[in-house]
């Protein structure tokens, strides 16, 4: 299995930046992905962006595109999320995920497709 290990987050004002890190361990290659979620209270887990473990490419959702950037380490076996020009709407707790081998592409954005998980971390972005 994976094991996750999240860092950074933590409360700031809008339009300031923050990183997030995700440290893999364990069967790192029995991944094929690793990805980033958001669940803001109340509400589902939202498809942040992902990137492929070993080969590096990447996928961002529309509505943070723009704005935030997935990207790895293979040497320390990290994956970071900058997070730039945060609005108020991002306020989350996000985690990571890693996935097995994907036979089907939709379950890249989907909760379904990731079989082991971060412990979460807050991110709070106030006005």
């Amino acid at each position: 299995q994976v094991q996750l290990v999240q860092s950074g987050g933590g409360s700031v004002q809008a339009g300031d930046s923050l990183r997030l890190s995700c440290a893999a361990s364990g069967r790192i290659f029995s991944a094929s992905t690793i990805a980033w979620f958001r669940q803001a209270p109340g509400q589902g887990r939202e498809f942040v962006a992902a990137i492929r473990w070993s080969g590096g490419s990447t996928k961002h959702a529309d509505s943070v595109k723009d704005r935030f950037t997935v990207s790895r380490d293979n040497a320390n076996n990290t994956v970071t999320l900058q997070m730039n020009n945060l609005k108020p709407e991002d306020t989350a707790v996000y985690y990571c995920a890693a996935a097995l081998p994907l036979t089907n592409a939709q379950l890249l954005f989907s909760t379904r497709g990731y079989t082991d998980w971060g412990q979460g971390t807050q991110v709070t972005v106030s006005s």
